[in-house]
């Protein structure tokens, strides 16, 4: 029986060693950022988002050390920059991770946590959330997951920051580079209880729940195939990881991205030398 209060991926979580020029980067790619934010003293961590509908990517910096982003700090570390997490969307975060306890894992958390929001009006709000993890050796491909409870949306998902001049709108996949891609399936599929399906080129894919973008799983062959002509250099992780994002038109994607974006059949890709270790790859609706 799938997770009752866990839905599909909410956010992306990509780790940068510095975060205003990580942002600037992002911003010379077409997407709108929000106003920087300082989470909670114990999170020790800022972010800006890029906001989509019904999910957003997150460029997360650590700005002070504490025992909380110990291990974001030993991803970057370890991997360099990339997709380092994956949230999903949870209906209640104290009841998901009982859920999850309850099915013999040891949640981390709930934990409760807020930063400032500069509104379109200028006024400041708070955008405030609940998250729990799953155990942090439990991060199949190397990406950990967690479940995230949005107490206040209208701080988070601004219409303002919702228009990117490169077309972006939604998350369609997550694709997660591993050397042993049915098994790392399996490992997810196991940890918020769905199924996984074979595809005509190996590659396996787990759903995510409800219209959320899917996990894929697959080889960085198999991943350089998909995308024939992008350098894979610069991936993080042991193989990385890379998002598939859906663009309303290829044509503003394309001019947005200028000589950052390569084309490589219907898509339009930005390496991830170009990304902060993400591969970013846009396609049509």
């Amino acid at each position: 029986m799938a997770l009752k209060n866990v839905i599909g991926i909410d956010h992306a979580v990509v780790m940068v060693k510095d975060l205003d020029k990580a942002a600037e980067n992002y911003r010379q790619l077409g997407f709108t950022l929000s106003p920087r934010g300082t989470h909670s003293a114990h999170m020790g961590t800022g972010n800006y988002t890029i906001m989509f509908d019904p999910d957003y990517m997150e460029l997360l910096g650590v700005l002070v050390a504490t025992e909380h982003n110990a291990p974001a700090r030993a991803f970057v570390d370890r991997q360099g920059e990339g997709i380092e997490r994956i949230a999903f969307t949870a209906v209640d975060s104290a009841a998901g991770a009982e859920e999850i306890r309850a099915r013999g894992l040891v949640p981390i958390g709930p934990t409760d946590f807020e930063r400032p929001v500069t509104l379109p009006n200028g006024t400041v709000s708070a955008a405030k959330f609940r998250t729990f993890m799953w155990p942090t050796a439990e991060a199949p491909g190397g990406v950990r997951i967690f479940a995230c409870q949005h107490k206040t949306r209208e701080t988070v998902w601004i219409p303002e920051l919702m228009t990117h001049a490169n077309a972006a709108k939604r998350i369609k996949q997550v694709l997660i580079a591993t050397s042993e891609p049915a098994n790392e399936a399996a490992h997810l599929a196991r940890l918020i209880d769905r199924e996984p399906k074979a595809e005509a080129d190996g590659a396996v894919t787990v759903t995510s729940g409800g219209d959320r973008a899917d996990f894929v799983y697959l080889t960085l062959d198999q991943l350089a195939k998909r995308y024939p002509g992008v350098p894979l250099a610069g991936l993080s992780g042991r193989g990385g990881a890379a998002l598939v994002l859906v663009s309303g038109d290829l044509a503003a994607t394309e001019k947005a991205l200028g000589s950052a974006g390569v084309r490589s059949g219907s898509a339009i890709c930005v390496p991830p030398a170009k990304a902060n270790g993400t591969l970013l790859a846009f396609v049509a609706g």
